[in-house]
């Protein structure tokens, strides 16, 4: 490692200012700090020493989407394999398979992206932020493994160019970059993103499955009449019964790092322990969940849509809750700053959500709504909060000088 530094810094001058590489210090900037901390220190106050700086931190969220990123390879392979009936389910030919579908997906969503990335730094003269390591990761594992490649591209485009680098790049951006990218591709090319045909992967030659279709279980629910039975429909789906326990583990269709319940609670389970995720967050969120989905419970089901009959348990292993409130709520720039605000604003995210799956016969998955509106909402719930102890604050002081005087 002290070679690898040694050639490092002895080629730093073409790219420090004056240097004929000076427009491309972004790069070079980016591997010296990738690979080694910084010696550089903030020349202003405020200092603060710690051992977690923003590389660190990135790359935590990035170890703990690792569960989500292999389960969500050998799904995909599993979900091939079954559907085409290839004869061979094996842990090795599911993994070899699923990377053939999924690997092609994250490599363009990094290597456009990237290429984006690079393009601001080097004309704002920036560094290049460590924040693409995740977004580009968390982005492809909102897709489903069928989504045509060139789609990959202009998604991760909007979501790097408008989503971000248009607030000014890093730290700036109201919105989450990876779900403004899937937001535009759902309203964009929405035959791709959602429906019956897009969760797993159909080989075209073989003849005998062109019409295979692959509902959702949020889709299943969502086609229960009034006065049904919501959770004997998801039982008793015609390709595959959706149990709990099938849906907590996710050998089922979808995107392809959503399925797994299991997975993306791993990765709660590693963000928390770091301290890089924030669990009020996530606590929140399920608490809001749980409210809004009770309450529908109490609902006459004969008036009503099924839908409002499921129970919260399912909720929660359903769609893309688990992994939108472990990964994409938690964004630290989009999310609520204040203590008191990442409970009201993961509260809020749980019960749209529900809202979002139950009321709207068009959509009824509601986990991105839910969070990119609340993303909007987050400074003004801050807000709120720190006007609140402002004022409580003064009462305090008020009533301590009346009793002083």
């Amino acid at each position: 490692m002290k070679f690898l530094l040694k050639q490092l810094e002895e080629g730093r001058k073409p790219f420090m200012p004056g240097g004929k590489l000076e427009r491309l210090h972004p790069l070079y900037e980016a591997n010296d700090t990738f690979l080694f901390t910084p010696s550089e220190v903030t020349h202003g106050a405020p200092h603060v020493r710690d051992a977690i700086d923003i590389k660190r931190t990135m790359i935590m969220v990035v170890l703990a989407l690792i569960p989500a990123v292999l389960f969500g390879i050998w799904n995909a392979g599993y979900q091939f394999n079954m559907v085409n009936q290839t004869g061979d389910t094996g842990m090795i030919a599911n993994l070899i398979q699923g990377a053939m579908i999924v690997m092609p997906i994250i490599l363009v969503s990094y290597l456009v992206g990237g290429l984006w990335e690079v393009a601001f730094a080097i004309v704002r003269k920036h560094p290049i932020n460590e924040g693409f390591l995740v977004t580009g990761l968390l982005f492809p594992l909102t897709l489903p493994p069928t989504v045509p490649l060139w789609q990959v591209a202009v998604g991760i485009s909007f979501g790097v160019v408008i989503g971000k680098e248009v607030f000014g790049g890093t730290g700036f951006n109201v919105l989450n970059p990876a779900l403004t990218a899937r937001a535009f591709l759902f309203f964009a090319y929405p035959i791709n993103l959602s429906g019956d045909q897009v969760w797993t992967k159909v080989d075209s030659a073989m003849n005998s499955i062109q019409g295979f279709t692959g509902a959702t279980p949020l889709a299943i629910a969502a086609q229960v009449p009034a006065g049904g039975d919501v959770l004997a429909a998801l039982h008793q789906a015609d390709y595959a019964g959706f149990d709990w326990m099938r849906m907590f583990f996710g050998t089922i269709g979808g995107s392809i790092g959503e399925t797994s319940a299991l997975a993306c609670l791993i990765g709660a389970v590693i963000l928390i322990l770091s301290g890089v995720g924030s669990w009020r967050i996530m606590a929140g969120s399920v608490l809001g969940l749980f409210a809004a989905a009770t309450l529908l419970n109490l609902l006459p089901g004969e008036h009503f849509k099924a839908f409002t009959q499921l129970p919260f348990h399912y909720h929660m292993v359903m769609g893309s809750f688990a992994f939108g409130t472990v990964f994409m709520a938690t964004d630290p720039v989009s999310s609520a700053a204040s203590t008191a605000g990442k409970w009201i604003y993961g509260f809020l995210i749980g019960v749209l959500i529900v809202i979002i799956r139950v009321a709207n016969p068009a959509y009824p998955e509601g986990v991105m709504l839910a969070i990119l509106f609340m993303n909007v909402m987050a400074p003004l719930i801050d807000h709120i909060v720190v006007q609140s102890h402002i004022r409580q604050r003064k009462n305090y002081l008020r009533k301590f000088s009346y009793a002083k005087g």
